[in-house]
Protein backbone atom coordinates (compact mmCIF):
# COMPACT_ATOMS: atom_id res chain seq x y z
CA UNK A 1 0.00 0.00 0.00
CA UNK A 2 1.33 3.42 -0.90
CA UNK A 3 1.91 5.57 2.16
CA UNK A 4 0.55 9.07 2.65
CA UNK A 5 1.72 11.78 5.09
CA UNK A 6 -0.69 10.29 7.65
CA UNK A 7 0.25 6.67 7.09
CA UNK A 8 4.00 6.26 7.03
CA UNK A 9 5.32 2.88 8.05
CA UNK A 10 8.46 0.78 7.88
CA UNK A 11 8.97 -2.87 7.17
CA UNK A 12 9.75 -3.33 10.87
CA UNK A 13 6.90 -1.46 12.53
CA UNK A 14 4.04 0.96 11.96
CA UNK A 15 3.91 2.17 15.57
CA UNK A 16 4.22 5.93 15.95
CA UNK A 17 6.89 6.98 18.43
CA UNK A 18 5.97 10.16 20.25
CA UNK A 19 9.23 10.67 22.15
CA UNK A 20 12.63 11.09 20.59
CA UNK A 21 11.40 12.52 17.29
CA UNK A 22 13.66 14.91 15.40
CA UNK A 23 13.43 18.59 16.18
CA UNK A 24 13.14 21.10 13.34
CA UNK A 25 16.72 22.27 13.85
CA UNK A 26 17.95 18.68 13.58
CA UNK A 27 16.01 18.08 10.36
CA UNK A 28 17.52 21.18 8.79
CA UNK A 29 20.98 20.10 9.96
CA UNK A 30 20.53 16.73 8.23
CA UNK A 31 19.34 18.42 5.03
CA UNK A 32 21.65 21.43 4.79
CA UNK A 33 24.75 20.48 6.77
CA UNK A 34 25.05 16.73 6.17
CA UNK A 35 23.42 15.89 2.83
CA UNK A 36 23.80 19.33 1.28
CA UNK A 37 21.50 21.27 -1.05
CA UNK A 38 22.22 22.95 -4.36
CA UNK A 39 19.60 24.61 -6.57
CA UNK A 40 16.77 23.05 -4.59
CA UNK A 41 18.15 19.55 -5.12
CA UNK A 42 19.04 17.36 -2.18
CA UNK A 43 22.57 15.97 -2.56
CA UNK A 44 22.71 14.11 -5.86
CA UNK A 45 19.04 13.10 -5.69
CA UNK A 46 16.86 13.33 -8.76
CA UNK A 47 13.09 13.03 -8.55
CA UNK A 48 13.44 9.36 -9.53
CA UNK A 49 16.25 8.45 -7.12
CA UNK A 50 14.54 10.32 -4.29
CA UNK A 51 11.43 8.23 -4.88
CA UNK A 52 13.49 5.02 -4.93
CA UNK A 53 15.59 5.96 -1.88
CA UNK A 54 13.06 5.00 0.82
CA UNK A 55 12.60 1.39 -0.30
CA UNK A 56 16.19 0.89 -1.51
CA UNK A 57 18.02 2.26 1.55
CA UNK A 58 15.49 2.57 4.40
CA UNK A 59 12.99 -0.31 4.11
CA UNK A 60 10.26 2.34 4.23
CA UNK A 61 7.19 2.16 2.01
CA UNK A 62 6.24 5.69 1.01
CA UNK A 63 5.91 7.91 -2.04
CA UNK A 64 7.52 11.35 -1.58
CA UNK A 65 5.25 12.72 -4.29
CA UNK A 66 2.37 12.37 -1.82
CA UNK A 67 4.00 15.04 0.35
CA UNK A 68 3.94 18.81 -0.18
CA UNK A 69 6.81 20.59 -1.89
CA UNK A 70 8.12 21.55 -5.30
CA UNK A 71 11.71 20.33 -4.88
CA UNK A 72 13.41 17.23 -3.52
CA UNK A 73 14.58 19.27 -0.53
CA UNK A 74 11.06 20.47 0.33
CA UNK A 75 9.56 17.01 -0.01
CA UNK A 76 12.35 15.35 1.97
CA UNK A 77 11.79 17.82 4.80
CA UNK A 78 8.03 17.22 4.63
CA UNK A 79 8.59 13.45 4.85
CA UNK A 80 10.87 13.73 7.89
CA UNK A 81 8.53 16.14 9.67
CA UNK A 82 5.53 13.87 9.13
CA UNK A 83 7.34 10.65 10.03
CA UNK A 84 7.11 8.98 13.46
CA UNK A 85 10.33 8.45 15.36
CA UNK A 86 10.90 4.86 14.18
CA UNK A 87 10.52 5.89 10.54
CA UNK A 88 12.81 8.88 11.07
CA UNK A 89 15.42 6.47 12.46
CA UNK A 90 15.12 4.25 9.37
CA UNK A 91 15.49 7.25 7.05
CA UNK A 92 18.55 8.56 8.91
CA UNK A 93 20.19 5.13 8.66
CA UNK A 94 19.35 5.14 4.97
CA UNK A 95 21.10 8.49 4.61
CA UNK A 96 24.13 7.04 6.39
CA UNK A 97 24.20 4.14 3.91
CA UNK A 98 23.81 6.36 0.85
CA UNK A 99 26.15 9.10 2.06
CA UNK A 100 28.95 7.62 4.22
CA UNK A 101 31.68 9.89 5.60
CA UNK A 102 34.05 11.35 3.04
CA UNK A 103 31.64 11.37 0.11
CA UNK A 104 31.53 15.18 0.41
CA UNK A 105 33.66 17.58 2.45
CA UNK A 106 30.86 18.30 4.96
CA UNK A 107 30.29 14.58 5.62
CA UNK A 108 33.05 14.23 8.17
CA UNK A 109 33.44 11.34 10.57
CA UNK A 110 32.09 13.46 13.44
CA UNK A 111 29.07 14.55 11.37
CA UNK A 112 28.45 10.91 10.44
CA UNK A 113 28.57 9.91 14.12
CA UNK A 114 26.10 12.68 14.94
CA UNK A 115 23.77 11.36 12.23
CA UNK A 116 23.92 7.85 13.69
CA UNK A 117 23.36 9.21 17.20
CA UNK A 118 20.20 10.98 16.01
CA UNK A 119 19.03 7.72 14.41
CA UNK A 120 19.66 5.84 17.65
CA UNK A 121 17.72 8.40 19.68
CA UNK A 122 14.77 8.17 17.30
CA UNK A 123 14.86 4.37 17.42
CA UNK A 124 15.02 4.40 21.22
CA UNK A 125 12.09 6.76 21.43
CA UNK A 126 13.98 8.65 24.14
CA UNK A 127 14.09 12.42 24.37
CA UNK A 128 16.61 12.70 27.22
CA UNK A 129 20.21 11.96 26.27
CA UNK A 130 22.21 9.36 28.15
CA UNK A 131 25.04 10.56 30.37
CA UNK A 132 28.46 9.20 31.20
CA UNK A 133 28.68 10.03 34.91
CA UNK A 134 31.86 11.53 36.34
CA UNK A 135 31.33 9.62 39.59
CA UNK A 136 31.24 5.97 38.59
CA UNK A 137 31.89 2.34 39.47
CA UNK A 138 32.46 -0.88 37.57
CA UNK A 139 28.87 -2.00 38.20
CA UNK A 140 27.53 1.33 36.97
CA UNK A 141 29.53 1.17 33.72
CA UNK A 142 28.42 -2.41 33.06
CA UNK A 143 24.77 -1.52 33.70
CA UNK A 144 24.94 1.52 31.40
CA UNK A 145 26.59 -0.53 28.66
CA UNK A 146 23.95 -3.26 28.98
CA UNK A 147 21.15 -0.68 28.91
CA UNK A 148 22.53 0.95 25.77
CA UNK A 149 22.88 -2.41 24.03
CA UNK A 150 19.37 -3.53 24.95
CA UNK A 151 17.79 -0.25 23.83
CA UNK A 152 19.52 -0.56 20.48
CA UNK A 153 18.66 -4.22 19.89
CA UNK A 154 15.42 -4.93 21.76
CA UNK A 155 13.89 -1.58 22.70
CA UNK A 156 13.27 0.45 25.88
CA UNK A 157 11.11 -2.18 27.64
CA UNK A 158 14.09 -4.54 27.80
CA UNK A 159 16.35 -1.81 29.19
CA UNK A 160 14.25 -0.68 32.19
CA UNK A 161 15.89 -3.12 34.61
CA UNK A 162 19.44 -2.13 33.56
CA UNK A 163 18.65 1.59 33.83
CA UNK A 164 17.28 1.01 37.34
CA UNK A 165 20.45 -0.91 38.25
CA UNK A 166 22.58 1.91 36.84
CA UNK A 167 20.70 4.47 38.95
CA UNK A 168 21.15 2.31 42.08
CA UNK A 169 24.87 1.89 41.38
CA UNK A 170 25.32 5.62 40.68
CA UNK A 171 23.66 6.71 43.93
CA UNK A 172 25.83 4.26 45.88
CA UNK A 173 28.97 5.56 44.15
CA UNK A 174 28.07 9.16 45.00
CA UNK A 175 27.41 8.29 48.64
CA UNK A 176 30.76 6.48 48.91
CA UNK A 177 32.60 9.36 47.23
CA UNK A 178 31.14 11.76 49.81
CA UNK A 179 31.74 9.40 52.76
CA UNK A 180 28.03 8.92 53.43
CA UNK A 181 27.27 5.62 55.16
CA UNK A 182 24.98 3.38 53.11
CA UNK A 183 22.41 1.40 55.13
CA UNK A 184 22.02 -2.31 54.33
CA UNK A 185 19.54 -3.01 51.51
CA UNK A 186 19.11 0.71 50.78
CA UNK A 187 16.79 1.35 47.84
CA UNK A 188 17.27 4.12 45.29
CA UNK A 189 14.64 6.13 47.19
CA UNK A 190 16.59 5.72 50.46
CA UNK A 191 19.85 6.74 48.79
CA UNK A 192 18.34 9.78 47.08
CA UNK A 193 16.92 10.91 50.45
CA UNK A 194 20.34 10.45 52.08
CA UNK A 195 22.02 12.57 49.43
CA UNK A 196 19.46 15.34 49.78
CA UNK A 197 20.02 15.38 53.53
CA UNK A 198 23.80 14.99 53.70
CA UNK A 199 25.47 16.09 50.47
CA UNK A 200 26.51 19.75 50.86
CA UNK A 201 26.01 20.58 47.19
CA UNK A 202 22.33 19.70 47.46
CA UNK A 203 21.96 22.26 50.24
CA UNK A 204 22.71 25.10 47.84
CA UNK A 205 19.80 25.18 45.39
CA UNK A 206 20.36 28.63 43.91
CA UNK A 207 18.16 31.72 44.01
CA UNK A 208 14.87 29.76 44.24
CA UNK A 209 15.58 27.23 47.01
CA UNK A 210 11.94 26.70 47.99
CA UNK A 211 10.92 26.00 44.41
CA UNK A 212 13.88 23.71 43.83
CA UNK A 213 13.15 21.85 47.07
CA UNK A 214 9.67 21.15 45.74
CA UNK A 215 11.15 19.95 42.45
CA UNK A 216 13.50 17.59 44.28
CA UNK A 217 10.62 16.32 46.40
CA UNK A 218 8.72 15.57 43.22
CA UNK A 219 11.76 13.77 41.84
CA UNK A 220 11.81 11.72 45.05
CA UNK A 221 8.28 10.58 44.23
CA UNK A 222 9.39 9.73 40.70
CA UNK A 223 12.35 7.81 42.12
CA UNK A 224 10.00 5.88 44.39
CA UNK A 225 7.89 4.88 41.38
CA UNK A 226 10.89 3.46 39.54
CA UNK A 227 11.04 0.57 42.03
CA UNK A 228 7.62 -1.01 41.31
CA UNK A 229 8.02 -0.27 37.60
CA UNK A 230 11.23 -2.28 37.63
CA UNK A 231 10.09 -5.02 40.02
CA UNK A 232 6.59 -5.61 38.66
CA UNK A 233 6.70 -4.69 34.97
CA UNK A 234 10.22 -5.24 33.64
CA UNK A 235 12.38 -8.21 32.76
CA UNK A 236 14.02 -8.06 36.19
CA UNK A 237 11.60 -10.84 37.20
CA UNK A 238 9.26 -13.27 35.47
CA UNK A 239 6.47 -10.70 35.25
CA UNK A 240 3.40 -11.65 33.23
CA UNK A 241 2.91 -8.10 31.96
CA UNK A 242 5.64 -5.69 30.90
CA UNK A 243 5.70 -1.95 30.40
CA UNK A 244 4.63 -0.86 26.93
CA UNK A 245 7.16 1.05 24.82
CA UNK A 246 5.85 4.54 25.67
CA UNK A 247 5.73 3.84 29.41
CA UNK A 248 9.21 2.28 29.31
CA UNK A 249 10.45 5.43 27.55
CA UNK A 250 8.85 7.54 30.28
CA UNK A 251 10.62 5.54 33.00
CA UNK A 252 14.00 5.76 31.26
CA UNK A 253 13.64 9.45 30.44
CA UNK A 254 12.73 10.14 34.09
CA UNK A 255 15.79 8.24 35.33
CA UNK A 256 18.05 10.01 32.82
CA UNK A 257 16.72 13.42 33.93
CA UNK A 258 17.68 12.63 37.51
CA UNK A 259 21.07 11.31 36.35
CA UNK A 260 21.79 14.50 34.41
CA UNK A 261 20.88 16.82 37.26
CA UNK A 262 22.80 14.95 39.94
CA UNK A 263 25.89 14.40 37.80
CA UNK A 264 26.06 18.08 36.87
CA UNK A 265 25.37 19.22 40.43
CA UNK A 266 27.67 16.81 42.28
CA UNK A 267 30.68 16.41 39.98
Amino acid sequence: MRATPRAIHTGASCQRGRMGELRSTEIYWVVSSYIGVEGGYLGDFTYRTHKEFYSAYCDVDLDPEAFPGNTTRERFIAVLKAAPALTQAAILRGIARKYPPGTEHQRTTSAYQKLLALAKRCADGLSVEAVSPQISSELLQRALTDASTLMGTSGPTHAVDRVHTAMHAYLKAVCRAQGIEIPPNATITNLFKLLRQEHPRLHDLGPQPDTMTKVLSSLSNVMDCLNPARNNASLAHANDELLERDEACLVINSARTIFQYLDAKLR
